[in-house]
């Protein structure tokens, strides 16, 4: 039995660019659906699609505008990730950098060009950039003009988008992933495809629909990318975490299995190639008749990912008892029912460690490729002390636990291509809009209403997480 981590194993950390950029209009970008969330309470109503102006409200805090200006700050940001040993950085391109209204004829140069000298710096340091196309951010106009992701239209614009990138960073980037925890388009369906709903409609026509067009825009992504560089990795992405039946009781097991199939329904898409017979069967009950061109099946069966990549933050727990069903937590958007036998964050995420490893080993056992831990970490409240220091003990001991059942993961067999825990510097939360909910080994000085010098200062996680890499997941005590 192989023993520890592979020798080539990629650790590191990921950022997203509507969480960290700023530079929300600078040299040529174009608005995107990121940059209509605002702060306090109009925010979750917006991200279900319940979206009141397709331009920023005056009044309004919009953290995405300015996040922590790391469009002017990536090479000092950077070079802090290379002192920690990064082997590798996870980070979008903002589409609308690229393509500011997501339907111009030409691509925005400027735009392009931040991308190069980003990659660049990155490989300078010997940092693998691992690039996600599309983070939770749509241009704006392709929403207003278009309806998003309910438009067959936005599959050919994506196309061209992924193939205009593939072609200019074909030297400089290996490994891609499509979208960002695509399932989460069920659940917030503003922030994972730009939908904006009208009254009357029928929501979940509206949601699946989408979905197959994001579907077959990941697969003819997939294509464009192995055609202009064969040696490429593309990957899909999971907002994963196991759903555990409160009870022995098979009504609760079956609607555990039911619950996890909701997320798993895109990858077994994206990775086997075909709807599967409880979709259809869904799909068939709901009333849910979807729009297909006749080449889809072909597309989705040519065209399958090379890894799954997943995000892991915390197990969920589900009963049929309406009883049982009373007593809830958050959890990274999906609700559940509190697990006795586990403790929560400040932000009511249950963490479950050994869930990491049984996720891990499900999702290889469903798929046999290879899986890839794009995010991974804890939102809490860090505070500086006398001394001008963090000491974030619990936030090293969420990671301890979270790598070591990592490792015992890849000692079941399960092949894991790398780690990169989620807001390796502290920025503004996609969920709530804070930077009070601070995940980083480097500390931001931001706070939830805009105000700081965005200085950056290493916790005591910093010098742990270089001390984990440069052991490679040896020493992690």
């Amino acid at each position: 039995m192989k023993n520890g981590f592979p020798e080539d194993f990629l650790w590191g950390g990921a950022i997203a660019a509507n969480q960290t950029e700023g530079a929300f209009l600078e040299e040529g970008k174009g608005l995107t659906t990121v940059d209509l969330l605002p702060t306090g309470e109009k925010r979750f109503p917006i991200m279900l699609g319940n979206l009141p102006s397709f331009y920023p409200i005056e009044g309004e805090y919009y953290p995405s505008h300015e996040a922590i200006d790391f469009y002017y700050r990536y090479k000092d940001d950077i070079a802090l990730f290379a002192e920690m040993g990064f082997k590798a950085l996870r980070l979008s391109i903002s589409w609308a950098r690229i393509f500011p209204n997501g339907d111009d004829v030409e691509p925005n140069e400027a735009g392009l060009r931040f991308y190069d000298n980003l990659f660049d710096e990155l490989r300078s340091k010997g940092i693998e950039p691992v690039v996600t196309l599309a983070h939770f951010d749509v241009p704006v106009h392709l929403v207003e003009t278009y309806g998003s992701w309910k438009n067959r239209k936005l599959v050919h614009f994506f196309e061209k988008y992924a193939k205009t990138v593939f072609e200019r960073y074909k030297n400089k980037v290996n490994y891609w992933l499509t979208f960002n925890e695509i399932n989460m388009l069920l659940h917030l369906p503003f922030v994972g495809a730009g939908l904006v709903f009208e009254e009357g409609e029928n929501e979940l026509q509206v949601k699946y629909q989408a979905a197959h067009h994001q579907l077959v825009a990941s697969a003819l992504a997939v294509k464009a990318g192995h055609e202009i560089n064969p040696d490429a990795k593309i990957g899909c992405m999971l907002a994963a975490g196991m759903t555990y039946a409160y009870s022995s009781n098979p009504n609760d097991v079956w609607d555990a299995m039911n619950k996890d199939r909701e997320s798993f329904f895109f990858i077994d898409v994206q990775s086997r190639g075909e709807y599967p017979g409880y979709a259809k069967r869904f799909f068939q009950e709901n009333a849910i008749e979807l729009t297909m061109n006749e080449e889809d099946e072909e597309i989705l069966k040519n065209h399958t990912v090379d890894y799954i990549g997943f995000s892991y933050y915390s197990s969920r727990v589900t009963s049929t008892d309406p009883e049982i069903q009373e007593n809830t937590t958050s959890g990274n958007v999906f609700g559940s029912i509190t697990n006795p036998y586990l403790e929560k964050s400040e932000w009511g995420w249950t963490i479950d460690s050994k869930g990491l490893r049984i996720t891990a080993n499900q999702l290889y056992d469903r798929y046999q490729k290879p899986l890839f831990i794009v995010e991974n970490g804890l939102g809490a409240i860090d505070e500086v002390n006398s001394n001008g220091e963090v000491n974030d003990d619990y936030r090293i001991e969420y990671l301890r636990a979270h790598i070591h059942e990592m490792q015992e993961a890849i000692n079941d067999g399960v092949e894991l291509i790398g780690y990169t825990s989620w807001g390796p510097i502290d920025i503004v939360s996609a969920s709530t809009g804070e930077m009070k909910k601070r995940y980083g080994y480097i500390y931001v000085e931001r706070d939830n209403e805009g105000n700081g010098t965005l200085k950056r200062m290493k916790k005591k996680s910093f010098e742990w997480y270089k001390k984990v890499i440069d052991s490679n997941g040896e020493n992690i005590d």
